[in-house]
């Protein structure tokens, strides 16, 4: 209970001018901007999770959040002239496909867990594209998408390997807010299906990290089930807990049910 004051108490401080609604029993905290009578809504549980992993710098990352998309919303989202900067991002399933006012979202379908959306990168943030934004500038569909993937396709891709029990695993984990998105860089993963030894697997458990699986026992399964599960909990825009297994283009969910945390299990953040 500490844990949740404190992470309430600082949202209060920080967004006083603002209304702020937490919601008891889905344990949701709701913060509206004054004057342009859009907001956010935000999970308790993971901002409080946030704060007992990182401490103060989870607070402040939670802060810093809210603070930049309320900037974002300020901003005119304009998509004239703006297509190399327009990128697809990864969600859940769960995920909404409208915005709060009822305008559809551009989205396509992906995994059984994931679906693609299309974002306007605003520089520390994004806002993301929906049909009305399309219309208003007279922009193609498909034409908006095809910019969206070669833009993905572009960004530089850095990996950091961990080895862990026989099994060696690959981390993207720039920050840059598409980290997730780089799973559609089809040409990439299809590389690193050929350069291992085992099998591959992905996972995308949140925004800011994509993991690559090079699976030779089965304990591999059980680290890559509690690594996704972990950072699943951890990130600012979760995606799946569940990891893929990648053959031939194709990505299926697995359930793996792991007996027990393997040792040497590697932290995202290094």
């Amino acid at each position: 209970m500490a844990k949740k004051s404190k992470v309430l108490e600082r949202i209060k401080q920080e967004f006083s001018a603002h209304k702020i609604e937490v919601d008891e029993e889905t344990r949701q905290v709701r913060i509206e901007h004054k004057e342009l009578g859009k907001g956010l809504t935000l999970d308790l549980p993971r901002l409080e999770s946030k704060f007992e992993n990182k401490g103060e710098d989870g607070l402040q990352d939670t802060v810093t959040y809210i603070q930049e998309t309320f900037a974002a919303m300020k901003k005119q989202k304009s998509l004239s002239g703006m297509e190399q900067n327009i990128y697809p991002v990864i969600r859940s399933t769960s995920f909404p496909t409208e915005t709060e006012d009822g305008r559809a979202l551009i989205v396509e379908p992906h995994t059984a867990e994931t679906r693609i959306y299309y974002a306007l990168d605003q520089g520390k943030t994004y806002a993301l594209i929906d049909q009305q934004m399309l219309e208003n500038e007279g922009m193609n569909e498909q034409k908006m998408k095809e910019a969206a993937r070669f833009n993905i396709r572009s960004l530089s891709i850095t990996t950091r390997a961990d080895d862990v029990a026989g099994n060696r695993f690959y981390f993207v984990n720039t920050n840059d807010g598409y980290d997730a998105s780089r799973i559609l860089n089809d040409a990439w993963v299809n590389e690193v299906a050929e350069s291992i030894d085992g099998e591959l697997a992905l996972a995308v458990p949140h925004q800011d990290v994509f993991i690559l699986a090079d699976i030779q026992n089965e304990q591999g399964y059980d680290v890559l089930a509690q690594m996704a599960f972990k950072f699943f909990g951890e990130g600012r825009m979760p995606i799946t807990a569940l990891p893929f297994i990648y053959e031939e283009g194709k990505m299926d969910p697995i359930f793996i049910l792991a007996r027990k945390k393997p040792k040497g299990m590697p932290n995202e953040d290094k």
